[in-house]
């Protein structure tokens, strides 16, 4: 086949590179703040039978509601203090409240911040690859008494909404806002 200079120039003007955008100018840098964000002193681990009071009262709010939940309440260092599993709740919700839970307490913050960011979809937060044995999804909270982290609760088994509502009644049972 014959190209006349009409199909050349067809074929220059639709081609993608005719159409490519200019590369996006460098954003200015953010500023540093002087105050570390999260900077949560560490506190006397949670008591077993703190964490159980909070699962107790975090339990009922889900019954109150018909939702499956599985509730886990760790120490500063992420660690395991108390579960506990609903009748019927899925199976891969219990990893996943630990998750929640570890996220909340490691990074002094709620998993929430993390999903938000994900959300948010900037190229900022791809360093959140590397939330390793954490969750990037609301229903885990940091749990802070006079000021110091003593543990964290995180909650799984509906969405994300339903979670934070979960775990956020085990908050008000020891007193936490």
């Amino acid at each position: 086949m014959r190209f006349t200079a009409a199909m050349i120039a067809a074929l220059v003007a639709f081609s993608p590179l005719a159409h490519a955008q200019a590369p996006a100018p460098a954003a200015a840098p953010a500023p540093v703040p002087e105050v570390m964000p999260f900077d949560i002193p560490y506190g006397t681990p949670i008591s077993m039978d703190a964490a159980h009071k909070a699962i107790q009262a975090a339990a009922a709010e889900a019954k109150k509601h018909n939702w499956k939940m599985s509730i886990s309440v760790v120490d500063p260092a992420g660690n395991l203090v108390a579960h506990a599993t609903m009748d019927g709740t899925q199976y891969a919700s219990i990893p996943i409240s630990q998750a929640k839970a570890r996220t909340a307490a490691l990074f002094r913050r709620p998993s929430g911040v993390f999903q938000a960011g994900v959300n948010g979809g900037s190229p900022a937060t791809l360093s959140l690859l590397a939330l390793n044995g954490g969750a990037a999804s609301e229903g885990g909270f940091p749990i802070v008494i006079d000021g110091k982290l003593i543990g964290a609760i995180g909650a799984s088994g509906g969405i994300f909404t339903q979670d934070a509502v979960t775990a956020k009644a085990g908050l008000d049972a020891l007193g936490v806002k």
